[in-house]
């Protein structure tokens, strides 16, 4: 291995939120293809300007595309470190009028900023000191998808695919408030839409031959509210609720969708089929019911275990302490790693606080510190 770069290499905090500040003002909403097209055009240029190779993928015309980046010299097929990052934010674009991009004592708020344009741009700053051949152990594949926010369908299979070639993930969605944690285990996501059929009539002639949907979709709400276990670390709850045309007709249409997360594979199991076997409780209506399990749960496996053991050594060179925190409810691209049984890190992107709101913000004297860390965890992880 050739001579090997130093947090020297690194730029100071002050030029990290800088940096990061020029991407938080690309604004890039899952639901603006061309505003995420813009985002992993900033991307490229700066990779491609650090000698890294850079490859960007098509997803479709309701999607922005897919970013990957890499340090493999040509020819090079070893299992490497995956790295996942997604270039979409939730908030739609004009939010910058709302929260300006600004330094504010220790915090460099905007949207986008934590969750994860912090991160990624950690991450990538942290590569493009190890752009040359043999300046990591382990090839480097950083993949930078454009939906994560909306549930990765157009991309998962990309990320499935890379991950067959991967002896660890990392992933640069941000740290834990109040403290900088780590995730190792996620639940897992799904979505249960189920529409009710029943019969219209007129609500004050012909009450009686009417058969109510929402009457039968309130019996159904309940029915999947109750299978929320929260000893198990199951959740359910019926998020959206429609049915009905008029006031004096008895509503023949009802539709309803639900979100559910479990923490293992056997209570997904057991919540699709108790989802999938609901029955109507009055007479002549229907229920049309479509469930999936998105996102399968992120277990923390004893391979992670090892891989935390790892990077908590990196981090402690870098200057800060890394610690695990608890099964968090929401889901993101490590479920998928992980369930393909890739040791994988979630959590590693910048500290901060405030994601998916107007108060969202990274804390600036702990980028210096995290970019050493990713650094130093991308140079020597074996």
């Amino acid at each position: 291995m050739s001579a090997l770069p130093t947090s020297s290499d690194l730029p100071d905090a002050a030029a990290l939120a800088a940096g990061i500040r020029t991407w938080i003002e690309c604004e890039s909403p899952s639901n603006s293809p061309a505003g995420v097209a813009a985002m992993a055009a900033l991307v490229e240029k700066q990779a491609r300007a650090a000698g890294l190779t850079t490859q960007l993928s098509a997803l479709g015309d309701t999607t922005g595309p897919l970013l990957y980046v890499t340090n493999r010299a040509q020819g090079d097929t070893r299992p490497g470190i995956l790295v996942l990052a997604h270039l979409d934010t939730v908030h739609p674009v004009g939010t910058l009028d709302e929260n300006p991009c600004r330094i504010e004592g220790d915090k460099l708020y905007g949207p986008g900023s934590y969750d994860m344009k912090g991160g990624i741009y950690l991450a990538l700053t942290a590569l493009a000191t190890l752009a040359k051949p043999g300046a990591t152990r382990l090839p480097i594949d950083f993949v930078m998808v454009p939906d994560e926010e909306t549930g990765s369908h157009a991309s998962r299979p990309s990320i499935e695919s890379y991950a067959r070639n991967a002896r660890y993930g990392l992933v640069c969605e941000p740290a834990r408030p109040n403290g900088g944690k780590c995730v190792t285990a996620r639940k897992g996501t799904g979505m249960l839409r189920l529409q009710v059929k029943g019969r219209p009539s007129h609500a004050g002639m012909q009450h009686e031959k009417g058969r109510s949907a929402i009457r039968e979709m309130a019996h159904q709400v309940l029915a999947l509210e109750a299978m929320t276990d929260y000893e198990r670390g199951v959740t359910v709850s019926v998020g959206t609720i429609n049915g009905g045309t008029v006031t004096n007709t008895v509503p023949a249409l009802c539709n309803c969708v639900v979100d559910f997360r479990v923490p293992d594979m056997e209570a997904a199991e057991d919540t699709l089929t108790r989802m999938r076997g609901l029955k109507a409780v009055g007479p002549d209506v229907s229920l049309d019911i479509d469930v999936e399990l998105n996102r399968p749960p992120m277990v923390k496996s004893e391979a992670t275990t090892q891989l935390l053991g790892k990077a908590r050594l990196f981090a402690t060179a870098a200057g800060f302490q890394l610690d695990d925190a608890p099964m968090t409810g929401g889901g993101s691209d490590a479920n998928f790693t992980s369930a393909m049984g890739v040791p994988t890190l979630d959590g590693l992107g910048a500290d901060g606080d405030g994601a998916h709101t107007l108060n969202e913000y990274i804390l600036v004297s702990t980028l210096a510190a995290r970019a050493h860390f990713w650094q130093l965890l991308l140079r020597d992880l074996e």
